[in-house]
């Protein structure tokens, strides 16, 4: 859907206190998150904004919140 907030609070509510723990301890999971979330802005901007971008350029930044969320995911799992 267009506009939908992909954040990982909204993705992974169960995981809020261990969200926020790892974001305080560590400094990795941290950047990747601020990474993902600054991503997740743009990409909701530019959808509802109607902001003219080429399909490939939307794209690609779909893919790249989505291989942050893989790696996040992959810091709550441990």
């Amino acid at each position: 859907m267009l506009g939908e907030n992909h954040d990982l609070l909204h993705e992974f509510p169960d995981l809020e206190e261990k969200i926020a723990a790892l974001r305080a301890a560590n400094p990795d999971f941290a950047t990747l998150m601020d990474r993902h979330d600054s991503l997740d802005a743009q990409v909701r901007k530019v959808e509802e904004l109607g902001t003219p971008v080429a399909d490939e350029t939307i794209e690609e930044m779909k893919k790249e919140r989505l291989q942050l969320k893989d790696k996040l995911y992959a810091f709550l799992r441990a």
